[in-house]
């Protein structure tokens, strides 16, 4: 926990199948109910995007799970999250996405100084051949890695 962030989930497969080009911070605009599931960490990133509609930008197919100590007041799991973005920063996402095959992934959700932030990245889909590079690039760095270590464990 450095500077007050709580991490409450990362989005793993999105840094595998995009390539983030940009990242943002946003708020959520939640429910009491919503707050409280992600604080018991109940909440899931998969399939989640986020769209530009006119001038406010939304969160789409968030899963927070119902809070179980909630009553009748509680909230939808799957509904449609306002992010809670500078003008600025909504124009300049507008822009980027306008571009072919960009889109918006979020790539954690967390607690920030006790208010839910959530980090929005442009990204690109990765074709299939990217992916093999990616892993390649990953494997040679791992052997030149283990093969420094080996060098300086014999003192050479």
């Amino acid at each position: 926990m450095a500077d007050g962030i709580k991490i409450i989930v990362n989005n793993r497969k999105a840094r595998r199948d995009y390539e983030i080009l940009n990242t943002y911070e946003a708020g959520l605009q939640l429910q009491g109910t919503e707050v409280k599931a992600l604080r018991d960490g109940r909440a899931n990133l998969k399939d989640s995007y986020a769209r530009i509609e006119g001038d406010e930008a939304f969160l789409h197919k968030i899963h927070i799970s119902e809070y179980a100590h909630g009553n009748q007041f509680n909230h939808e799991p799957e509904r449609k999250r306002k992010l809670l973005l500078h003008r600025y920063e909504i124009d300049r996402m507008r822009g980027q996405t306008e571009e072919k095959g960009l889109t918006l992934i979020p790539l954690k959700l967390y607690f920030k100084r006790g208010k839910a932030k959530v980090e929005i990245g442009v990204a690109r889909g990765k074709r299939q051949f990217d992916k093999r590079q990616d892993i390649a690039r990953r494997d040679a760095q791992r052997e030149m890695d283990y093969a420094l270590k080996a060098r300086v464990r014999n003192g050479r």
